[in-house]
């Protein structure tokens, strides 16, 4: 995936929800983190479970050093998770509040 032009100052102080879920094994924690690195996403927080044989974690990621444009990272990140095994979906957090508003 090659990096585009795009300027770094719109993601100041961005961040974005990373949600992960599927089946445990070893090492989903340690391929999400590599992947966020990647692309210069920085986790500044990060939850996680195991419920019997099931995985979910979810992160709060800083957007302000990356190297792609946002849905690139997305659809990496993704792409990362389906040939783990496990779905991980990337959303922007001005629109996770939105969504979880009451």
């Amino acid at each position: 995936m090659s990096s585009r032009n795009f300027d770094r100052k719109v993601w100041f102080n961005m961040k974005a929800v990373v949600t992960v879920t599927g089946k445990d094994k070893v090492g989903i924690i340690a391929m999400t983190s590599a992947e966020c690195a990647k692309y210069g996403a920085n986790i500044e927080d990060i939850s996680q479970t195991v419920l019997d044989e099931y995985f979910a974690m979810i992160m709060l990621v800083s957007l302000e050093e990356l190297t792609v444009d946002f849905s690139a990272f997305a659809d990496a990140m993704s792409k990362a998770g389906g040939g783990y095994g496990v779905d991980i979906r990337v959303m922007h957090e001005d629109i996770f509040n939105t969504m979880h508003k009451i």
